[in-house]
């Protein structure tokens, strides 16, 4: 009789990743048809189907999610035991899995990189750039390790970590440098350049105004904060960026840049990780990494 081994549970969880045979496979670097005996051995193992096949996607069967939520567990112990192993070396190494949310990326991450490479030569840091929403998922799947996000979660399974605070700045054309600065309840009736949904930053923005995108009187919405620079540039509308953003964005544009008056829109930088994770002193050596990288012009 075949035993399962724990190779057969990570073709397994990567087909249901990836909801398709032939990108499971190419996840997994081998071919369509092994993976398919690898899966159809690990349903003889089973004692029945782990999944509904179709042309396009597969879905789970009942078996398959039982399998799936026990397997991760399984998978990420032997991950974690694999950490400890590398945390009794004298320096950190192996795999560390970083995301990080759009607007931090671009003007913290090569820095950060840079900074982590210097202190722990063997580490080899993967990156991955993308809204909250889905580091957090990512991070509850074992997916990644750590993110850097804007705090606070409030998520019981994920321990939080206060990097830094940073304030909002205002980008408006040019021309509109002499004006007064307008009141957060002035901003909804302007032309008011956001993020597109699911950006936290977005959620900050019109929580600082007080409002929701369909009080506005007229928002438009980009990918990013280049976007939005460029477009205010262009006389467009005005947007609010994070201050780590100042020199970056605006050195081709032709905007001026204001800070609010009284007590201005804000955020807390931090990282968040499972609470599970067996690298805790190596995070927290990491989160003071990164400090200092924040604190350096």
């Amino acid at each position: 009789m075949k035993l399962l081994t724990l190779k057969h549970l990570r073709y397994f969880k990567a087909l249901a990743t990836h909801s398709h045979f032939g990108r499971a496979a190419d996840a997994c670097a081998i071919s369509q048809p092994a993976l398919s005996l690898q899966i159809k051995e690990l349903e003889g193992i089973m004692g029945g189907p782990l999944v509904e096949r179709a042309a396009r996607e597969i879905r789970l069967t009942a078996l398959g999610e039982d399998l799936l939520s026990h397997g991760n567990d399984i998978l990420q112990r032997v991950e974690d035991l694999g950490a400890i192993v590398r945390r009794r070396s004298a320096s950190f190494s192996g795999r560390l899995r970083m995301g990080v949310i759009p607007t931090v990326a671009p003007y913290l991450l090569p820095k950060i990189i840079k900074a982590l490479s210097q202190r722990f030569p063997d580490l080899a840091l993967e990156p991955k750039e993308t809204v909250t929403q889905s580091l957090v998922q990512e991070i509850l799947a074992s997916r990644l390790d750590v993110a850097i996000v804007a705090l606070p979660m409030s998520e019981p399974a994920l321990q939080e970590f206060a990097l830094f605070d940073e304030e909002f700045l205002l980008v408006r054309p040019a021309s509109d440098a002499d004006l007064p600065v307008p009141s957060p309840a002035a901003l909804p009736t302007m032309q008011l350049l956001l993020l597109e949904e699911g950006h936290c930053f977005r959620d900050q923005a019109l929580s600082y105004c007080n409002t929701s995108s369909v009080q506005t009187r007229q928002i438009m919405e980009g990918s990013s904060l280049s976007t939005l620079v460029q477009m205010v540039s262009a006389g467009i509308g005005i947007t609010l960026i994070p201050e780590m953003a100042r020199t970056f964005e605006t050195r081709s544009a032709d905007v001026s840049i204001a800070n609010f008056a009284g007590t201005p829109p804000s955020r807390t930088i931090g990282m968040i990780w499972r609470k599970t994770n067996p690298l805790v002193d190596d995070l927290l050596e990491i989160g003071a990494i990164i400090r200092k990288v924040a604190e350096t012009p």
